[in-house]
């Protein structure tokens, strides 16, 4: 019985987004939010306040290039809280911590766990700005290796099921006639699917294979 065939192109995804960068400002101090909006506006990136943690965590996501600018003593959970509750979502949403205390211990707890910056109040606005422009171009990096990942898996997923079997064992270290012993095809058919392959995921050379693979999570020789 045949493989069920795949569609021959996988349709492009849309290009990557050019959406205006989003710093959001999480502080219970009114005054300094609204300092903070002024900041960032006149930078020409788009500010979202919040009073709260939770305030935060209820907001909707986006996909846009993002940083947190956290106050590390809030009314509810703490900054350091919070930060823990972003495990999955910080990596792409870098934090700058803020603190009106020159607090050691915490800021080392803060940059351990991957804060971008950790600022003591009154800070430098130009300081600030220079950290906020690097938290954004560490979110904008994430946000297209994301991306590649994604469109990755969309062209693995275009393979037939025979296409992946022969991707697997060739990225493996098994030579076509190898390949084609195993999977008890002949190794012409193997050179197909091979060719297919290639061309379907898009990869230039074998090596840029084996490293689309290695990228999957198929094992690969080494």
């Amino acid at each position: 019985m045949s493989d069920t065939q795949a569609p021959d192109h996988v349709s492009p995804l849309p290009p990557r987004p050019t959406a205006t960068p989003i710093v959001f400002v999480v502080d219970d101090d009114v005054s300094v939010r609204e300092s903070l909006d002024l900041l960032i506006r006149n930078e020409g990136w788009k500010s979202m306040l919040f009073e709260s943690a939770r305030d935060f965590l209820a907001r909707a996501p986006t996909s846009a290039p993002s940083c947190l600018i956290l106050d590390v003593n809030l009314p509810d959970l703490s900054g350091l809280d919070l930060q823990q509750r972003m495990t999955g979502e910080s990596a792409a949403m870098p934090i700058i911590f803020i603190t009106g205390y020159g607090d050691i211990p915490t800021s080392v707890q803060a940059m351990k766990a991957g804060a971008a910056e950790f600022l003591t109040k009154p800070f430098d606005a130009d300081i600030l700005i220079e950290a906020i422009r690097g938290a954004l171009r560490r979110s904008r990096k994430r946000l297209e290796e994301g991306l590649e990942r994604s469109q990755l898996q969309r062209r693995f997923e275009s393979l037939s099921k025979r296409e992946r079997q022969v991707m697997t064992l060739v990225v493996s270290g098994l030579m076509n006639k190898q390949v084609g012993g195993t999977l008890h095809i002949s190794e012409t058919t193997v050179k197909a699917h091979r060719g297919r392959v290639m061309e379907k995921m898009q990869a230039t050379t074998f090596v840029d294979l084996v490293d689309m693979a290695a990228a999957l999570g198929i094992r690969t020789s080494t």
